[in-house]
């Protein structure tokens, strides 16, 4: 009877002591090349936000995990991934192929193509800029990015008489397109955007490149800590389904009024500057979401602002 009374009370401050206790979520570190607006930002006093990263931050919600974003250079995140010094790859990856040999990509989520972006002064347009017809015959993109591989397939290997440029960032690209340091450069169209909000006088774009690229967060091969399916179904949570359709092709069908279809409201369309202001209105309720409906509490918040 003794031993009896002695083992229950034992189990019972086990059970005490692990009731107060809150256990220790999965943490994963997400690697980003920041910035590159829409998708990954940063904020005057070096705040990370973005499509991708707030994304991120409401799938750890909705799955119970927590995320730590850093910040390296795009051509360096697939290697820090397979060498396990980050865990998710979330900066705009197109799921090609080629990557796929080598890491695994989560359902697509984002579907883009290619812009040329050229300054307005140039004279140019899309067929001149790409056959080496301006002034530095150069072509300017991001190390690393389909953009840079679809130069190089598509001119270089072609016979056009151009030089492929390729920049760490994007907006070094940009900033030597203003300079006029090259004379287009090739980006998916959404931050081409992001970056002729910056620039309204100075570029343009001059036609869209229609390579149908789907943008998918990646993980190591194998998937060794069963990342992806946390990725999928917090993408479905939050409002997106993805399906694919009979010619191989994906469908991306986003819920009206979702936390998801809000994010974009509030990312894509307004200006860099517009956004940063509503993020910084509304960031706590994300930063401090512990539900579902905290994340569509933001999400709804956010994008009323931006589109104010």
């Amino acid at each position: 009877m003794r031993k009896w009374l002695v083992g229950l009370t034992v189990l019972s401050l086990v059970v005490l002591v692990i009731g107060g206790i809150t256990l220790a979520k999965d943490k994963y570190i997400v690697a980003s090349d920041i910035p590159w607006d829409p998708f990954e930002m940063v904020t005057a006093d070096g705040q990370y936000f973005g499509f991708d990263l707030d994304v991120m931050r409401a799938i750890a919600v909705v799955e119970g995990f927590d995320i730590q974003i850093q910040n390296i250079a795009f051509d360096s995140i697939i290697p820090a991934v397979k060498a396990g010094k980050a865990d998710i790859g979330a900066s705009g990856f197109t799921i090609t192929a080629e990557r796929a040999k080598t890491i695994d990509f989560s359902n697509p989520y984002y579907l883009s193509n290619q812009a040329v972006v050229i300054r307005k002064d140039s004279g140019l347009n899309i067929v001149t800029a790409l056959a080496g017809k301006g002034p530095t015959k150069a072509i300017g993109a991001q190390n690393g990015t389909t953009g840079f591989d679809w130069i190089k397939d598509n001119l270089i290997d072609q016979g056009f008489p151009v030089q492929q440029k390729g920049y760490e960032t994007y907006p070094m690209a940009i900033l030597d397109l203003v300079n006029g340091r090259v004379d287009a450069v090739i980006q998916d169209e959404p931050a081409s955007r992001a970056s002729l909000a910056a620039y309204p006088t100075k570029l343009t774009i001059a036609g869209i490149i229609n390579t149908y690229e789907y943008f998918g967060f990646l993980v190591a091969k194998g998937d060794p800590k069963g990342i992806l399916p946390k990725l999928n179904e917090g993408m479905e949570k939050l409002g997106l389904t993805v399906r694919k359709n009979p010619t191989g092709k994906y469908d991306l069908t986003v819920t009206p009024g979702s936390a998801w279809d809000n994010l974009m409201k509030a990312y894509f369309g307004p200006s860099s500057d517009k956004i940063e202001a509503a993020w910084l209105k509304t960031k706590d309720l994300l930063l401090n979401a512990q539900t579902l409906a905290d994340v569509e509490k933001f999400a709804a918040a956010f994008a009323e602002e931006a589109n104010k």
